[in-house]
């Protein structure tokens, strides 16, 4: 690929193409369809190099990931109707196809979208709510806040958290996941969904986790961390160094597997971040900025026989690299 062709494009304008990539690639466009997307191709040379990258990345998906892909955007109807209830648009169409290309996905997370607060892909904020309680929010987050005249409830749709409770409010404060419930005792806490259950990690005082099909509390204190899932709460472990450096921007890593490190960067990017099995046990200590993926990555070859592989600004791939004989 050109250097021409390999510069990045903007966010907006990588939306609009995965949207017409979807639109397109469902087989039955329409002629006004058509019509339009040649308009916006032509509109642009950033419009038409976002297009030509976005071909490169079906290149390399084409044996492995068309089968799922497919299946994604085979029921165009049932998309169509879940994008109007989200209220439509191209960043909707985007994350359909987004899904599909970059990550193999085959739902779409309305909580996201439908929630009170949400952070896009690499962005963080900070939340002070009615009750004096700071709430950060983590890269990709989405939380719904539901105080009544009895609870402070806050659900936890998508992400991690980070909450500092107010003081003085004798309403208990409650963090709700599909997994289960939270119940802060005066405390600083984080709270991460994961694809088997949810992480809960003490940072001061102690949290109540109850799994959502037990009826039993169990009490955590600082410096403790756990998974609770619907059905159980996991083996106890000691909290992880550096396990809120994201709420300062930072990943802090303690001789982790490799693999570890680029899957929490991923979360910060947009596209595929990957590693090649030879060297995804690999082990990796440091420091790294979340606000500037590249830089970490960039970081990986002075001390680790690896290579960063660029196909495209939105897939990188950490490959081995073997010494020079």
């Amino acid at each position: 690929m050109s250097a021409v062709s390999s510069k990045p494009v903007s966010a907006q304008v990588l939306d609009a193409a995965i949207a017409w990539q979807l639109c397109l690639d469902c087989g039955n466009g329409s002629a006004v369809e058509q019509a339009e997307f040649a308009v916006w191709y032509a509109a642009s040379e950033e419009h038409a190099r976002a297009w030509l990258q976005l071909g490169m990345l079906d290149q390399r998906f084409s044996n492995t990931s068309i089968p799922a892909r497919n299946a994604l955007l085979a029921p165009r109807d049932g998309v169509q109707q879940r994008i109007r209830k989200i209220g439509g648009g191209l960043a909707s169409v985007a994350l359909v196809c987004g899904l599909a290309v970059f990550a193999s996905k085959n739902y779409l997370p309305l909580g996201y979208w439908m929630a009170d607060q949400r952070t896009a892909t690499g962005e963080q904020r900070q939340l002070r709510l009615a009750d004096g309680t700071v709430l950060d929010l983590n890269t990709h987050s989405a939380v719904d806040v539901q105080f009544d005249a009895n609870t402070r409830r806050i659900i936890l749709q998508e992400g991690e958290i980070m909450v500092e409770t107010g003081h003085g409010d004798p309403r208990p404060f409650i963090v709700q996941t599909r997994d289960g419930s939270l119940r802060a005792l005066g405390t600083r806490f984080l709270v991460k969904r994961e694809s088997d259950g949810t992480r809960l990690s003490v940072l001061q005082a102690r949290v109540a986790a109850q799994p959502e099909n037990s009826g039993h509390e169990t009490v955590y204190n600082e410096g403790q961390q756990v998974l609770m899932q619907r059905d159980s709460l996991g083996q106890m472990l000691a909290l992880s160094p550096g396990a809120d450096a994201w709420t300062r921007g930072m990943l802090v890593l303690d001789n982790v597997r490799l693999a570890d490190m680029v899957r929490e960067l991923n979360r910060y990017r947009r596209g595929h971040l990957g590693v090649d099995p030879q060297v995804a046990d690999l082990r990796i200590s440091g420091s790294f900025a979340l606000n500037n993926v590249e830089l970490a990555l960039n970081a990986l070859p002075p001390t680790l026989p690896v290579k960063i592989e660029q196909l495209t600004p939105w897939w990188v791939t950490v490959i081995p690299n073997p010494p020079k004989p």
